[in-house]
């Protein structure tokens, strides 16, 4: 079997056990979008993934996602996620594409997105990142620092869609879905509060996200599972 059927063997699997997981919680299996995860293959490898059926990409680090998304090798059209922490200063040839930033984890980058975005004269599209589980290892703000950004005016250039979360480092699956309902329970009650809509929860990796999907994730990050 060359590589390239190994990876797409590995995502129709997972795709089904994601549909699965959609299924057993209630849900349509067109509710959840994979994100597939390509920070530890290169290029020609996430081309086979992108080939393979899946069509959301996702990188830690900004000069990853746009090394791999001007290799040529991927599709114009795939919808690029950053997942990992972005700095100011990487931030405006980020915004040359069309990315979904998944990891807003202050008010300083948020507004750092909207200067940039503004100046392009575009909108991007954002998560603000919950540290749901108080571990310090993990980035993302505090409950009360994301209240306080939903409390206050927007921000030009954003649109604030939704929230992202990780489960704290060696938490079990039962954990993981307590932490996943608390984001869950969370997002419900700023968008009453403060009336926003946040329709995404990125929450739920390779080793949890049946958990997450149970607990309303929109959004899935796998990586390691195409790639076995």
């Amino acid at each position: 079997m060359t590589q390239s059927q190994r990876i797409e063997e590995n995502y129709r699997r997972v795709i089904d056990e994601v549909h699965q997981a959609c299924r057993d919680a209630g849900r349509a299996v067109d509710d959840v979008t994979v994100v597939g995860v390509t920070k530890y293959v290169d290029a020609p490898t996430a081309a086979m993934l992108e080939k393979a059926g899946c069509r959301d990409l996702g990188e830690n680090r900004p000069q990853s996602l746009w090394e791999k998304a001007d290799s040529g090798l991927i599709d114009n059209s795939v919808q690029w996620h950053l997942i990992g922490h972005l700095q100011s200063n990487k931030t405006k040839r980020l915004l040359r594409r069309d990315v979904l930033i998944h990891s807003v984890d202050s008010d300083r980058i948020l507004k750092s997105i909207g200067q940039e975005s503004v100046a392009a004269g575009r909108v991007t599209q954002v998560l603000l990142e919950l540290n749901v589980s108080g571990d310090e290892t993990k980035t993302g703000m505090t409950a009360a620092q994301i209240e306080s950004i939903l409390a206050s005016s927007p921000v030009d250039g954003v649109a604030i869609v939704g929230l992202m979360a990780m489960a704290g480092l060696g938490t079990d699956v039962d954990e993981s879905q307590r932490q996943f309902a608390a984001v869950r329970e969370f997002r419900d009650s700023v968008q009453h509060q403060y009336g926003v809509t946040l329709k995404h929860l990125s929450m739920g990796m390779s080793g949890d996200f049946a958990a997450a999907i149970r607990e309303g994730a929109t959004l899935v990050r796998i990586g390691s599972r195409f790639f076995e």
